[in-house]
């Protein structure tokens, strides 16, 4: 339970951090607020497409009678729109920073700067830098996407599917949005996602007590966007006393396979 609390110690801390560097505050802003108007867009049309969605899918059930056929299609719509929003909230952190990669790798690197110590800098150019985190980001979503299409089938158990599955989803969400931040900070210092990886799962209570509570609260609107500043603050404090202090992962200790490019991003 220590860890827990010390996960989201981070976070408040992250968030203070921006709230004292009114500057990269809101230079951190500006990626959230692209992606929010574009992500609102799609969530809206979800909203007035998912019923016809489901009539679509679900023929079979045009001659039920009431209330079975109400009742499928009703409990089908909601939880079309509930995976839109799950899908949504890890998605949000993987499309922000990869639209923000150049505002985050600055706002990450001043972070290091302030709390002192090295600061890792990746040396490739942005391009470069783009294409590894879409990459990962991509094999995230792919680990993500499973769990949730297991989720969602769970999701029609009885009981079990109205309270144990929406808890197991949103650790499921918290988790992979804490690797979706930490990212930023671990790739400066040449870790390649399966040694991320494995790093996160030593303290995984801590990348929950990080990450649930802000998945919790990016299911407010607008707060995602002002949040994330302070996030990625935050993510980058945990990355620095998971790696270095802890004696943790350092870049290459997992045996990847890879190798580390210039300045200690792993080749493509």
């Amino acid at each position: 339970m220590s860890d827990l609390g010390a996960g989201f110690g981070y976070l408040v801390k992250g968030q203070r951090w921006a709230a004292r560097h009114g500057r990269w505050f809101g230079f951190g802003l500006l990626p959230g607020l692209i992606t929010l108007v574009v992500y609102a867009g799609a969530l809206v049309g979800l909203g007035y497409g998912a019923d016809d969605l489901v009539a679509w899918a679900t023929p079979f059930a045009d001659d039920w009678s009431s209330p079975w056929l109400g009742l499928l299609r009703t409990t089908l719509t909601a939880l079309v729109f509930v995976f839109g929003l799950f899908l949504a909230v890890i998605t949000f952190t993987a499309v922000t920073l990869l639209v923000g990669q150049p505002f985050y790798e600055s706002l990450s690197e001043e972070v290091d700067r302030s709390e002192g110590g090295d600061v890792p800098e990746s040396g490739l150019p942005l391009w470069r830098e783009l294409w590894i985190s879409a990459r990962d980001s991509v094999r995230i979503l792919l680990r993500v996407a499973l769990y949730g299409i297991v989720l969602f089938a769970l999701g029609f158990i009885p009981v079990v599917g109205q309270t144990v599955v929406p808890a197991l989803g949103f650790c499921v969400s918290g988790y992979f949005l804490a690797e979706e931040l930490t990212a930023v900070a671990l790739q400066r210092r040449g870790m390649v996602l399966k040694d991320r990886l494995v790093l996160l799962r030593g303290r995984r209570m801590m990348v929950l007590g990080f990450g649930v509570p802000l998945t919790l609260a990016f299911l407010v609107p607008f707060v995602a966007v002002f949040l994330m500043p302070g996030a990625v603050a935050g993510a980058t404090l945990l990355a620095r006393d998971l790696v270095e202090p802890s004696g943790g992962l350092r870049p290459g200790d997992a045996g990847s396979g890879e190798t580390p490019a210039l300045g200690g991003v792993p080749a493509v």
